[in-house]
């Protein structure tokens, strides 16, 4: 088979970069401060770092590691490492030296390109990558000392801007590792093919409706879940891209007035920050649709954001399947619904992506629940948008798909619509005196209290009913509330043996995507305690 038909015969999202560069050469792709880059630009900035790391002697198979923030750099980094026949790895840059070290090595990275606000992370554990043959340094601000190595613009200069040869021969290659939390030991490298990553790509244009026109704000890292796909999905439909170094709420609402951004995804808690900002609009002026995953969305939150007027796109996955797997589809006959009812329904994870395949809710013995919205099962997943392993742990990928299908952990119903919603985390359900108590039920009822900003509910010991909910909750700038007021109206709207007994007033630990870190919470409440 010659060259040419492997090309068309492979889906990759590779060949979007080409096209954009013949249907789109002067349109721009991305903006950043000041800079602007045509996709002629874009293609040829690509093309040049996927040759200057073939002329610096990556082989196919390569795994690449990118630690910077959410820059132009990044996203070629999406287009050209592939292209060059490397696997791309994204590192999280909230992580610690060690942390760091660890992804790197087992990942087995021959080039490192890092930022240099973040090379003081690096620089201790240099000696101590075992594989790491070439480093990089992207200076996007000044100010920082880099580590040794070659500048970025340097480095791309002496690539040629001329497309490779094609050296992609199978979709179900792996074009990204993205590593895991971590937060049941070690972080997992999970691998992403190409035929994957195309999929999951046209699933995001299709679902928040992106068009040529759209111009979509980085407000999601591009490390988590690969900005779960939009490099690859805003290029594909000839979109531009916003990039944003760092989150901010005040240049969040700036950039989407100033550049005319319709479209970003966040995270719940992102959307909290930015709802609560001084300076929100109270209504926007053009029209802003924003995808929300991470986290469950309370109704309340839904409510508020589309007080505004942004259009609010649930979706719900995990990094194993390229981050989105479900979305909560609207529905006409939800029209005639008042604006509470409508967000409640809008808060569920839905159905499966037009892109996926596979989506069950199954019992212990891997038998579908009934679909009556109370029956709980954990959520099972299989197809195209589904993870195709952990990278160098066979036995843990064996363990994640028993039965055929991936095991999300999470524990859902099914509603009599075929919808699913999702109750908990199998390890976050609150067990009392033998009774299931959805930590997410009890958040969303905090939630609707108008003082509380943020909120997490876990599990504590407790002597006589084994354990029991308790709150931790951040209130709102100048307002003010008492544990045994939100206490008491909890017991308003919930069964009582539901309701927290504490609450404890606090800053919440979180990810940097945004996601509460519960598993600190309950370190610390279950210290000289054994869970069962």
């Amino acid at each position: 088979m010659n060259l040419e038909s492997v090309y068309h015969s492979i889906l990759t999202p590779l060949t979007f970069i080409e096209r954009n560069r013949k249907v789109y050469p002067h349109k721009t792709a991305i903006i950043y401060g000041e800079q602007r880059f045509t996709y002629s630009q874009f293609a040829a900035r690509i093309h040049r770092l996927a040759n200057a790391l073939r002329d610096a002697g990556m082989e196919k198979g390569d795994r690449i590691a990118f630690f910077c923030f959410n820059i132009p750099q990044m996203l070629e980094a999406h287009f050209a490492v592939p292209l060059a026949g490397g696997v791309l790895v994204s590192i999280n840059t909230r992580l610690t030296s060690p942390e760091v070290a660890y992804i790197l090595n087992d990942c087995g990275a021959k080039f490192l390109f890092v930022d240099t606000e973040l090379a003081d992370i690096i620089r201790p554990i240099q000696d101590s990558l075992s594989t790491v043959k070439y480093i990089i340094n992207i200076e996007d601000i000044k100010g920082f000392t880099p580590v040794n190595g070659e500048d970025y613009e340097a480095f791309l200069n002496i690539g040629s801007p001329e497309p490779l040869p094609w050296v992609i021969t199978d979709e179900l290659e792996t074009i990204t590792i993205n590593y895991t939390s971590g937060t049941s030991g070690k972080p997992k490298g999970v691998m992403y093919s190409h035929r994957g990553a195309y999929l999951n790509s046209l699933g995001e244009i299709i679902e928040p409706n992106l068009t040529p026109t759209s111009v979509y704000l980085w407000t999601l890292p591009m490390f988590h879940c690969n900005g779960w796909c939009f490099p690859w999905a805003v290029t594909a439909i000839g979109g531009t891209h916003v990039c944003l170094r760092k989150f901010h709420p005040a240049k969040v609402w700036e950039l989407i007035q100033q550049e005319g951004v319709t479209h970003l995804n966040a995270a719940p808690v992102i959307l909290i920050s930015l709802l609560n900002y001084s300076h929100c609009p109270q209504e926007l002026a053009t029209p802003l649709t924003i995808t929300t995953a991470g986290a469950p969305p309370s109704p309340t939150l839904i409510e508020k954001i589309s007080k505004i007027g942004a259009k609010i796109i649930h979706v719900y996955g995990l990094t194993e399947v390229y981050g989105p797997y479900t979305v909560c589809e609207y529905q006409s006959e939800w029209d005639d619904l008042n604006l509470a009812e409508k967000s409640r329904l809008i808060a569920r994870q839905g159905v499966p992506y037009i892109t996926g395949d596979g989506l069950r809710v199954v019992d212990k013995n891997m038998q579908d629940v009934p679909a009556d919205g109370l029956t709980m099962g954990e959520v099972v997943m299989r197809g195209n948008m589904v993870m195709t392993g952990y990278y160098n742990d066979p036995e843990y990928t064996a363990k994640a798909f028993h039965g055929g299908w991936f095991h999300s952990g999470d524990l859902a119903v099914v509603h009599p619509d075929s919808y699913i919603e999702v109750r908990d985390r199998i390890k976050d359900i609150i067990i009392t005196n033998g009774e299931n108590v959805s930590s997410i039920e009890v958040e969303q009822c905090l939630y609707r209290h108008e003082a509380v900003l943020e909120c997490a509910v876990i599990a504590v010991p407790h002597e006589k009913r084994g354990e029991v909910p308790k709150a931790f909750v951040t209130l709102k700038e100048d307002a003010t509330a008492t544990a045994q007021e939100l206490i008491t109206f909890c017991r308003s709207q919930l069964a009582n043996f539901k309701c927290p007994l504490t609450v404890e007033f606090t800053t919440l630990p979180k990810t940097s995507t945004g996601k509460i870190q519960k598993y600190l919470l309950r370190a610390k409440e279950w210290v000289g305690h054994t869970k069962s």
